[in-house]
């Protein structure tokens, strides 16, 4: 603690050559319901680029933003702190959905007094804050509520106390700035529907819709009194394709609720029960059995197409969507399971996407009838393509198994397992389309085609670099499919452990205070005491990393920097690594507790605090991640670096710093 405390002191007055941050501005108000019922309100204004994350962050996750009050039998609170709608993403390094809040954000818990003479509520918010690049320690912040200055509550939002989450996500959704949000939305829609436009022409290729195409072209062509009748009938028909797939995407959108879905998705049983339904999709392309819709819908409105007109193209359309439904189906069942975990009008769009690839080609082979010829004639080649697309939805299942199995923790599913089950789908698929594997409706294969050979070497070769994951290879490829490299029996590598192979190997026995940080094997240290002496005995210089458990940055870095063979040989072997977590929660010894020379009257109670007064006063700056090399008397050798993903760059400020210890 003295050596701390004398670092300290050494560095009031260091030059500083970085920023010390503080990009979320916090204000307080009160809304009086009744006169014992009152909003007390917290508004956060945050500076462009960064985002603030939301109350409900998934175990593991970043650090949620959490308010305590304290109500000194005063008054009570009723039920939960209520937030707006925020930006929720599938963040890869985490492997799960994450909600945060850019610009704005706007945070309200309702009370009632029990006291008529309260005036002030004091409470308390933990929050943290990243950007693209770098991240700040939690910061404890306390809140003032003066309830003498309490103005009338808007109508929407006592309204929205009453209704379901999703409503009150609805309320709450006006006063926050939606620019970044909605940018996110777009990109995620825009993701949803370039997948769907693609599916709709995997789905084209399928023996329940290709041989249409002609059929149907040709029909149109005849029944019309010339061509241009008959491209006005067929775009007519392309429409009402569209149309009926929107019904679909709407229906599912109304059913759920728009903001509902997203929950739903997330939820665990849900997962379960979208892995048991992709399971049943690709057993149906594979040729287990076909799901079809009752033939007595089909009769009935094929009786209807009879009728001529806009009414009689429209039952064609139906007609269509309803005889193609056992190859369309699972298509779009697995668009919709997909659509639902973006939430919102996701599954519009997607339906919007698929059937707009559907609807295409009538409408240009109608307007241009003579492009029929150079289409390739039906056979054996479309259930192929069907046998394929189910190998793909048997190994798109096993992602939602997946994230049931992180959020119970019950490690069935773990990272070994999960690539196991794809080598082995994949594999599978690389056999059938060598030719090695017959499935039920498959036609006599007499050789094999330049297209279908091109396709099994791609698979195959895809197969070949899942293999080393088994050994705790990260597989940048498919970063965010399987589970992370510490959810695995074996997160330091198959025949790897705390104490036996790589860098444990060479050291026999950790040092006091040592451990090997996962996947990479380095030696480090979470004591800085302890780094130091250890650091002095073998006389290497010291890297200070200030890091954090939900440091998102950190993670990309150790993940995609630190793998480098150049960067871990310096590492492992050339320096003393002291990673320093900023968010440790883990409290102090009486002893090790102190006043904090930032902000008087505070005292730093927690083990992370600590590290992040130590940057802060050392390094004038806040953010993580965070790299200096120091010397054994605390003395930088070289310029501190931040998120740095060139890893020519980071290999080079390493050496630098080394040859100058």
């Amino acid at each position: 603690m003295k050596h701390f405390i004398l670092i300290l002191a050494l560095a009031i007055g260091f030059n500083a050559f970085s920023q010390i941050y503080d990009p979320v501005k916090w204000n307080t108000s009160v809304e009086k319901i009744s006169d014992t019922e009152y909003f007390l309100v917290a508004n956060a204004t945050i500076e462009s680029g960064w985002h603030l994350y939301s109350q409900n962050v998934p175990e593991d996750g970043p650090i949620p933003t959490t308010f305590t009050f304290d109500t000194e039998d005063s008054f009570e609170l009723i039920n939960k702190v209520l937030e707006e709608e925020g930006v929720t993403i599938d963040d890869p390094v985490f492997n799960m959905r994450i909600k945060f809040f850019a610009n704005k954000a706007s945070f309200r818990q309702r009370i009632k007094i029990l006291n008529k003479e309260l005036s002030l509520v004091k409470g308390e918010v933990e929050f943290m804050v990243c950007d693209d690049t770098r991240c700040l320690p939690p910061e404890y912040l306390d809140l003032e509520f003066d309830l003498t200055n309490a103005t009338a509550v808007t109508e929407s939002f006592l309204k929205a106390e009453t209704l379901t989450p999703a409503v009150k996500s609805k309320a709450l959704k006006d006063t926050t700035a939606k620019t970044e949000s909605n940018d996110g939305k777009i990109k995620g829609l825009f993701g949803i529907f370039f997948i769907a436009f693609l599916s709709g022409f995997a789905a084209l290729l399928t023996p329940c819709v290709f041989p249409m195409i002609p059929m149907t072209v040709s029909f149109f062509t005849k029944q019309s009194k010339n061509k241009a009748k008959g491209i006005k009938n067929a775009i007519i028909y392309g429409l009402c394709i569209i149309v009926i797939y929107l019904v679909l995407g709407t229906a599912v959108t109304a059913i759920f609720g728009a903001e509902s879905l997203n929950a739903l998705a997330t939820n665990v049983w849900f997962n379960v029960i979208f892995f048991i339904l992709l399971i049943v999709f690709a057993l149906s392309f594979l040729g287990a059995f076909e799901i079809m819709l009752p033939n007595k819908w089909a009769n009935k409105v094929d009786a209807q197409a009879s009728r001529g007109g806009l009414i009689g193209i429209f039952f064609m359309a139906l007609a269509l969507a309803i005889v193609s439904f056992s190859c369309t189906g699972p298509i779009v069942g697995t668009l919709l399971v997909e659509a639902a975990s973006k939430g919102g009008i996701a599954p519009i769009i997607g339906m919007f996407g698929f059937s707009l690839a559907i609807a295409l080609p009538f409408a240009l082979f109608a307007a241009f009838p003579g492009w029929l010829n150079s289409l390739p004639k039906s056979g054996g080649w479309l259930n192929t393509v069907k046998v394929v697309l189910g190998f793909l939805e048997l190994a798109l299942a096993f992602k939602f198994l997946s994230q049931a199995d992180l959020v119970l923790q019950l490690h069935i599913l773990e990272r070994e397992v999960f690539i196991a089950i794809w080598i082995a789908v994949f594999g599978t698929l690389a056999l059938y389309l060598f030719g090695k594997i017959k499935l039920p409706h498959d036609s006599p294969l007499t050789h094999i085609s330049v297209g279908r050979l091109s396709l099994g070497l791609i698979v195959l070769t895809f197969t070949i670099y899942m293999i080393p994951g088994l050994w705790g290879a990260p597989l940048k490829i498919i970063s965010a499919f399987p589970p992370p490299l510490d959810y695995a029996e074996s997160p330091y590598g198959v025949g790897n452990s705390k104490t036996g192979g790589g860098a444990a190997a060479v050291l026999q026995e950790l040092p006091e205070g040592g451990h090997l940080l996962a996947p990479h094997q380095i030696l480090a240290f979470n004591d800085y005491d302890k780094g130091v002496a250890y650091a002095k005995k073998v006389n290497k210089p010291i890297m200070l990393d200030f890091t954090g458990w939900a440091c998102v940055n950190c993670r990309k870095m150790e993940q995609n920097v630190w793998v480098d063979d150049r960067v871990l040989n310096v590492l492992k072997n050339e320096i003393v690594l002291i990673s320093l977590y900023v968010d440790d929660k883990r409290k102090l010894e009486e002893d090790e507790i102190v006043e904090s020379q930032l902000k008087p009257g505070k005292q730093l109670k927690y083990i992370g605090q600590k590290w992040s007064e130590f940057q802060t006063i050392k390094f004038k700056t806040n953010t993580q991640p965070f790299y200096a090399i120091i010397d054994h008397e605390g003395e930088t050798v070289n310029e501190p670096v931040g998120f740095m993903f060139d890893a020519d760059e980071y290999y080079a400020w390493l050496q630098d710093g080394v040859s100058k210890f």
